[in-house]
């Protein structure tokens, strides 16, 4: 009983919600009274903390960061960053942009701040993604991508726009891929002419949007093979897809971060493209003349010379100059 409490929090809020990971460690965890503390101060304010680096979070709570280092590893992790990964989940059980924007405000950041916070975030999940990215799992759904005859690549409200970035690289290089955007019933009927040659590759986040989950259980029906990307090893899309590659989200931005996300993209496009570079080759070859040609680009349209005295031929002429010069850059 006194377990159950602890995970309820102080609130005596009783969800009916599975705790989480991090929840049952603690509960089950025999801390001293302060490391409890600071763990229960975090939990009971996740949103304000799960994005922190261990230094950060000591300084929030006014510890050492090897006090924090100490109780992360007392509750069983190994390293921080297993705990903040465990934390993450916790976090996103109750995420909403509007929880993620007031964690933000609360901080005493100036402005610059706030920005220069967001980009070494970006930074820092980007060196995640370098030192986690297993190539051979980027090569082998590229490789999955050769051997299929259409692909359907799923991503519903602010994935969408990975979802068609994927889609277009593809396109280039000739594979037949589509990133359906529209209704639900769009989608699904898109799904429902997929066959055991076809694939899907899905993209969703955290909690991960229903009609995404949908999509990928629709196509396992129809024994389509399955790919996902996502921000971590539990979240729906992992559990549900044949296999997936991570990619963190994590960002103190309301609308989270997908600079990691599209690096990861841009691996599978360039192992696509690796995997049989003559056939790359020979399908870019056919829109060479159209990039080096003008036609494709735009170009300032020349402005005649004013007519007049000297003094305007020659501002004529200095401005054709000026004009010159620009377009050798």
């Amino acid at each position: 009983m006194a377990a159950r409490n602890e995970m309820d929090g102080k609130d005596g809020n009783h969800s009916k919600a599975s705790p989480t990971s991090l929840e049952v460690r603690f509960a089950q965890s025999q801390l001293s009274r302060s490391r409890r503390q600071l763990i229960r101060a975090i939990l009971d304010n996740h949103e304000e903390a799960f994005f922190l680096s261990s230094r950060e979070m000591a300084k929030r709570y006014n510890v050492d960061a090897a006090t924090i280092v100490r109780t992360v590893q007392a509750l069983g992790y190994e390293r921080f960053a297993d705990f903040a990964t465990d934390l993450r989940k916790h976090f996103v059980t109750q995420i909403t942009p509007y929880t993620v924007l007031k964690a933000a405000t609360r901080e005493r950041r100036s402005v610059p701040d706030h920005v220069r916070h967001c980009v070494e975030r970006d930074i820092e999940n980007l060196s995640v993604l370098r030192s986690s990215l297993d190539g051979d799992r980027v090569v082998e759904l590229a490789r999955l991508i050769h051997r299929s005859r259409r692909i359907l690549v799923v991503g519903v409200d602010l994935a969408a726009s990975l979802a068609w970035f994927l889609a277009y690289g593809l396109t280039t290089l000739g594979f037949d891929a589509d990133a359906p955007v529209g209704s639900a019933g769009s989608l699904q009927h898109k799904i429902d002419v997929l066959a055991s040659k076809d694939f899907l590759i899905a993209i969703s986040f955290g909690r991960c949007l229903r009609e995404t989950v949908e999509s990928v259980l629709r196509a396992r029906k129809r024994s389509v093979p399955t790919f996902g990307i996502t921000d971590g090893n539990t979240t729906p899309i992992a559990m549900h897809c044949d296999a997936y590659l991570v990619a963190s989200t994590s960002s103190p931005s309301f609308a989270g971060s997908y600079v990691a996300p599209m690096a990861l993209l841009n691996s599978i496009i360039v192992a696509s493209s690796h995997i049989q570079p003559k056939r790359a080759l020979d399908l870019l070859g056919r829109t060479e003349e159209e990039y080096r040609s003008g036609e494709r680009w735009y170009q300032e349209p020349l402005r005649p010379a004013k007519s007049g005295g000297d003094g305007d031929h020659r501002a004529g002429v200095g401005n054709s100059r000026q004009y010159r010069k620009k377009q050798s850059f």
